[in-house]
């Protein structure tokens, strides 16, 4: 980057820190005059939204199995991740959410199917617009990638290019040919482009005074380090590549040498200069205008208008009622004393719910999950009219981003049907999962959960197929492990009741633990001994979890509260429909509607409810 440049970009950097961010205050025109004078387009304004999308996104065309035809080219491409790149994409994205919104407001008569396209589509853009209005931090749109969470730091423990891309690459970019082959190469070089343009921000910003809490920062470093300090040729981006192709292992292995590794070394001389300015604050708060950033992350996370009080409210209210539903369970099983979560930190002492250690645990956890998945696949039909096919593929977290990674997660495989859903689970320790939260874990990410609901997103309109919402995808994956309890899981298994209704509690957790971080000023050791003392919840994963939300403020919102708008929005079906009501029905019309915002989601069950009223 040029002398002049970088002073410019600085000096703009600064003054916005300084200034405020002024977030929704997008001076954004509702009319494009040049449009008015000819007929509109509207399939047309939605095709060009998804091959920008796609543009911006290339992985995405991958992971959706749509890099292919028209869009062949992408399959060689990645994210600009530079500040330049990141401009360029929020100067894209700021003209289509124009457009947008010049539909919105001019009298265009739409079809029902597009009228709710629009809507949802324009909540993404104007959010993402929001997001890039914010002078530091990582903004992306797709969800397909855990890039799509935005985050106030670039680079962190659970987010930035060492830890998506590898993954990406090793699940996502199909090698059948040579022409794959070469492509995965052009990849691994524009990784490392990546890997840079980041560091170029982790400067520009920290020079702002953006920087990690100091346990995020020593944490992220040490990943870094630790992959830096195998031989490349053991690297997963060079294995994965070697396996299909090993004759192009030669190359793989020295653009690994040559570009990655220097790469990665930059990101770990950017990320030690900031060190010594480092601090313990762990929440958001603590970053320039932290406060407003977070307002904005509550609005992204949950897509509602919650205040950061309401928010903290709520997590305690729901705690308490879950915790009345655990308690007679409790007392059932022999455990009548003390607090419910010092009788379920007693309760997960108990080793016949543990698994072995090492790698027999491995081998025990993942023919646990398989078993697991097959018994809740014949259940399905007495939860759905419209099935899909579940196509699952259950993986390890590579080990080596585990440290840094949740305990799991899980997302629908591509559109085209050629590429599995995955539920990746992290096997570090064995001792993380028992056998009364693991099946719980399963529903939420695999089937029911998120590879399930995802595969009803390929029956949309293909931008509605990319576009993710954080509260209705993970508000359904709760959702999911209700249906798992509702079709009788735990009829015979009291004590995984009691683990699917720790979970619940463990997201009500997560309302008063989040904003307590980034609102309320909590330190990361309170908010560990909180989650613990409070809900009983294995100590090591808390620790994992507390650390997540510090990296990706508000994210973790958006279960709870999806989850309970979802329940809300079936009081009412139940209501208004009486005797009509559908279990199974209510089911498809949650999931035919396609993922949409906490906004949308009640116009598309009141559609429901009128339908049915009707037949």
């Amino acid at each position: 980057m040029s002398v002049s440049r970088r002073t410019l970009l600085q000096n703009s950097a600064a003054a916005a820190l300084m200034g405020g961010m002024g977030l929704g205050g997008c001076s954004r025109e509702t009319t494009n005059r040049h449009l008015m004078d000819k007929p509109y387009d509207v399939d047309g304004l939605f095709q060009r939204a998804t091959s920008l999308l796609l543009k911006l996104y290339p992985e995405t065309a991958s992971s959706a199995g749509l890099d292919k035809g028209k869009y062949s080219a992408l399959k060689s491409q990645l994210t600009d991740r530079s500040l330049e790149g990141q401009q360029n994409i929020k100067s894209e994205v700021t003209a289509m959410a124009k457009e947008l919104d010049f539909v919105r407001n001019s009298p265009i008569d739409l079809v029902p199917e597009w009228d709710t396209t629009l809507d949802v589509t324009l909540e993404m853009f104007n959010t993402a617009v929001e997001g890039f209005d914010i002078p530091y931090g990582d903004m992306a749109l797709l969800n397909y990638n855990w890039s799509y969470r935005p985050s106030p730091y670039v680079v962190a423990q659970n987010t930035g290019a060492f830890i998506e891309i590898p993954s990406f690459l090793d699940a996502s970019h199909s090698l059948e040919s040579g022409d794959d082959a070469q492509s995965y190469l052009t990849r691994m070089s524009a990784y490392a482009g990546q890997l840079d343009g980041e560091t170029e921000r982790v400067r520009l910003y920290g020079e702002a005074g953006v920087i990690l809490p100091d346990f995020l920062l020593a944490k992220t470093v040490g990943q870094l380090k630790a992959a830096r300090a195998q031989d490349v040729s053991d690297w997963g981006i060079v294995k994965t590549l070697a396996s299909k192709f090993e004759g192009e292992s030669a190359k793989a292995v020295e653009i690994a040498k040559s570009e990655i590794g220097p790469a990665i070394d930059r990101q770990i001389a950017a990320l030690e200069a900031l060190a010594p300015r480092a601090t313990s604050d762990a929440g958001v708060w603590a970053q320039p205008n932290g406060e407003a950033y977070y307002d904005w992350a509550i609005k992204a996370g949950t897509t509602t208008a919650m205040s950061a009080d309401e928010v903290h409210d709520m997590g305690l209210s729901e705690l308490s009622d879950l915790h009345a539903r655990m308690d007679p369970i409790l007392k059932s099983v022999g455990y009548d004393t003390g607090s419910v979560g010092a009788r379920m930190q007693a309760l997960a002492k108990d080793k016949r719910y543990h698994f072995a250690d090492g790698d027999k645990g491995r081998a025990e956890i993942m023919s646990f999950i398989e078993a697991t998945v097959a018994d809740i696949r014949t259940r399905m039909p007495d939860a759905f009219e419209t099935l899909v096919p579940g196509f699952l593929e259950v993986t390890r977290i590579s080990p080596d981003v585990e440290a840094g990674a949740p305990g799991a997660y899980g997302g629908a495989g591509s559109i085209d049907g050629t590429k599995p859903g995955h539920f990746w689970i992290n096997l570090r320790d064995p001792a993380m999962h028992n056998k009364f939260t693991l099946p719980d874990l399963t529903y939420h990410e695999a089937i029911p959960g998120h590879v399930w609901q995802g595969e009803y997103t390929f029956k949309q309109p293909l931008i509605r197929s990319l576009l993710a919402f954080n509260a209705y995808s993970e508000g359904w994956a709760l959702y999911a492990q209700q249906i798992a309890d509702e079709m009788g899981v735990y009829d015979d298994f009291a004590v995984g009741r009691l683990g699917y209704l720790q979970s619940l509690a463990f997201r009500a957790c997560r309302l008063v633990v989040d904003t307590g971080l980034h609102s309320k000023r909590w330190s990361r050791e309170k908010a560990n001994e909180w989650f613990v003392t409070a809900n009983g919840s294995n100590a090591q994963e808390v620790a994992g979890e507390v650390d997540r939300y510090c990296a990706w403020p508000g994210q973790a919102l958006g279960y709870k509260i999806g989850h309970s708008e979802i329940n809300s929005l079936r009081a009412r079906a139940q209501k208004e429909l009486g005797e009509r009501y559908d279990y199974k029905r209510f089911n498809d019309a949650l999931v035919l509607g396609g993922a949409v915002p906490m906004t949308v989601l009640g116009r598309v069950i009141d559609g429901y409810i009128a339908r049915e009223k009707q037949a």
